[in-house]
């Protein structure tokens, strides 16, 4: 299967999801700064939802696929594939005692269903789940068996953020938390192994990259030019060795790509937090970000390797509408000129829009404000429920990666 996402909007015909499972009940108050949550969903909900928000891909032409079972039929076609992966996972799961790592690759060999395997690395192994001979008489004392050897999860969920399809290629990310860097072992396996993917070139980032990146900050705007967030969770460094990467591959089509400066902030974690693309020439804004905000533009130097970085003079609207080569550009502002409105939805991602095809998106519901503002300027808004999944902070466009979308007529 060929890898095409060469804009935000071109109608979406496959994505990949994952729906979230117990790694949710393994979430307790004292992990939960660590483990990247303000809060505990309630699985059961959270599931309803996620269903409801595969099915409204679904109805809209989407094919959906899940990142679990992608990895589960990788897994199945050689024995040895499956303990690579499984030592792998292990090793990067800060196992640091020989004997439970080995005891840990034993238990887990075990588990004959390969679906079953994976759901249970994504939701962790608790200590008390195998027999560890090798513990010591005051480990066995202190009573530890129901700490986790390899932890949970939790925002596995989010499967825009491991890996992103930029163009026809790929970039397996670097996440910038430790918590979550196991997350693009799936990615890795999926693009290495699974006939679907076929081994898809040119990857222009790899996991083993010094430096953070994640999809949230990355936006494919059209086939010639692409947006990435400098955030929380994205480095200046990374987007350089990307940039390098793109302009090195002489079918790339990116021509130029625009670094945005927002600040390193929780609420603003990535770009897509305060920045989508809703329709040709429409974009919603989170209004907090544009007084401060600095945008690099990034193109190809003269010799290999080079690149030419200017900052931007001209205000937001502006430059998008110089580099989309559109005479003007509309940035809906998430709650509109309410403050507090904008705010509280901005939390709640009324900005993360996920676009279904040119002027269609999928919002959650709880953002009515904004919804209304899109429904107003002529965009097709279909809502979903989001008591539960959005208390992992992050909206229907961070659930979803896509990896094919038609291209747009002026494409």
């Amino acid at each position: 299967m060929a890898v095409q996402v060469k804009s935000e909007i071109g109608k979406l015909k496959k994505v990949i999801l994952h729906r979230p499972d117990k790694e949710l009940e393994h979430l307790v108050p004292g992990d939960l700064e660590r483990l990247l949550f303000e809060d505990i969903p309630y699985l059961k909900t959270a599931q309803y939802e996620h269903d409801l928000f595969a099915g409204i891909l679904r109805e809209q032409g989407a094919e959906v696929l899940y990142l679990e079972d992608l990895t589960a039929e990788v897994l199945k076609q050689d024995r040895e594939i499956k303990r690579q992966f499984i030592r792998q996972f292990v090793e990067e799961g800060h196992v640091t005692d020989p004997g439970t790592r080995e005891n840990l690759l034993a238990y887990l060999m075990e588990i004959p269903d390969e679906k079953e395997l994976v759901k249970k690395l994504m939701s962790g192994v608790r200590e008390n789940e195998l027999s560890i001979s090798s513990r010591g008489p005051l480990v066995s004392l202190l009573g530890t068996q129901s700490r986790f050897l390899l932890d949970p999860i939790p925002n596995l969920y989010f499967t825009r953020d491991p890996f992103a399809c930029i163009g026809n290629g790929i970039s397996l990310n670097r996440m910038h938390s430790s918590t979550r860097r196991r997350e693009t072992i799936f990615g890795q396996y999926v693009i290495k192994y699974h006939p679907e993917f076929a081994g898809i070139r040119p990857s222009y980032y790899d996991r083993n990259y010094p430096y953070s990146i994640e999809g949230g900050d990355i936006l494919n705007l059209s086939p010639r030019v692409l947006a990435i967030g400098i955030s929380q969770r994205t480095t200046a460094e990374a987007i350089e060795l990307l940039a390098r990467n793109i302009f090195a591959d002489e079918r790339a089509q990116i021509e130029t790509i625009l670094a945005l400066d927002i600040p390193s902030v929780r609420a603003y974690m990535h770009l897509d937090t305060v920045f989508t693309q809703v329709d040709h020439g429409t974009f919603v804004v989170h209004p907090g970000i544009l007084r401060s905000l600095r945008v690099f533009e990034i193109k190809k130097g003269e010799k290999a390797g080079e690149l030419k970085v200017r900052e931007a003079d001209q205000p937001l609207r502006k430059l998008l509408a110089s580099c989309l080569e559109l005479d003007e550009v509309t940035l809906i502002l998430c709650g509109g000129k309410d403050r507090i409105a904008s705010e509280r939805e901005q939390w709640n991602d009324g900005s993360n829009t996920l676009c279904i095809e040119p002027g269609k998106v999928l919002v959650y519901d709880r953002n009515y404000v904004t919804n209304r503002i899109l429904r107003e300027k002529g965009i097709r808004v279909l809502e979903m429920t989001s008591s539960e999944l959005s208390r992992g902070r992050g909206g229907p466009r961070c659930m979803s990666m896509p990896v094919y979308r038609e291209l747009c007529e002026d494409q």
